[in-house]
């Protein structure tokens, strides 16, 4: 951020922290009434929030979770693999309403199809304390459920000087059936949704269209493509880039991986195209191995 003072580089990322039990080599999808049997299973921790904070550390960048987590078995089960991520956890909340959060993954031919369980609120209570603090320079929302429960956010945030981005993460009732979607998401500097999400927003069936629709409302929209890479806009430019091609083994946090290699590079360069290839890096490499954090820390 401009006139930012340079030690100010840290990145909070702040969502909920599930769960995520995830099966792969499934054969088919299950059906009501019929059992299937997957050939293997992962259980890691999971959220847009950690996988972009995982993803973030892993690329070197000082990076804090800013959660609430439970305090039953499922949760506390999470601890080894949130110490060993290299994330700052000190602004993680522990309460008994805040669990357990599991999500479902089922994984076929590299898709996915998620279950998940919501918990209590999701505004820590160390929220402000997170954002003032000296070291922090950017404040990334891993789902748009957490900025609803949180309207205030942004502007808190901005109020200590931090630049902003937001992962809207599917939500049907909540992206389809909220009028004010755009106005509580005021403020926000780089919008990152997939195409599904963008199609839901804007109404526009193209790539092109969607974003263009999106950059009326958002500085910098970052339009996620899966297979087909990725796209962005920022004032009259806009890039793209083609995915790597790489052996894919589970897509679950590929759009959270993306939004990590992206903001580092971003937060660095302010330069579009080297940060949307630094995404598609990122990206490429969380699909090669399951779950959603880097392998390291699986």
């Amino acid at each position: 951020m401009s006139g930012m003072p340079s030690e100010r580089s840290r990145v909070v990322c702040l969502g909920r922290t599930y769960c995520d039990i995830i099966f792969t080599g499934l054969p088919d999808m299950p059906v009501l009434g019929r059992e299937r049997f997957a050939q293997d299973v992962t259980i890691t921790a999971g959220g847009g929030a950690y996988i972009t904070a995982a993803h973030l550390a892993f690329l070197g960048r000082s990076t804090a979770l800013l959660t609430r987590l439970g305090t039953d078995p499922l949760s506390r089960s999470l601890d080894p693999e949130l110490q060993a991520s290299g994330i700052d956890l000190s602004f993680i909340e522990r309460a008994g309403d805040a669990g357990p959060q599991p999500t479902v993954a089922l994984v076929k031919d590299g898709e996915r199809a998620f279950v998940s369980r919501r918990a209590g609120g999701s505004r820590p209570s160390t929220l402000r304390d997170a954002l003032a603090s000296p070291d922090v320079a950017h404040l990334h929302i891993a789902e748009f459920a957490t900025l609803k429960d949180i309207p205030d956010a942004i502007a808190m945030a901005r109020s200590f000087g931090l630049t902003v981005s937001l992962d809207p993460s599917w939500d049907d009732q909540l992206i389809r059936q909220n009028t004010d979607f755009f106005d509580i998401c005021t403020g926000v500097d780089v919008f990152f949704p997939n195409v599904e999400e963008g199609k839901a927003l804007t109404g526009e069936s193209t790539d092109e269209a969607i974003v263009q629709r999106l950059r009326e409302k958002f500085p910098l929209v970052v339009l996620k493509r899966g297979e087909h890479g990725a796209l962005a806009c920022s004032g009259g430019t806009s890039l793209s880039a083609e995915a790597l091609p790489v052996r894919v083994v589970d897509t679950t946090g590929a759009g959270d991986a993306f939004n990590a290699g992206f903001l580092h590079s971003w937060l660095q360069t302010r330069d579009l195209e080297r940060s949307l290839s630094a995404g598609i890096k990122a990206g490429a490499f969380s699909v090669q191995s399951t779950g959603g954090a880097p392998p390291r820390l699986s």
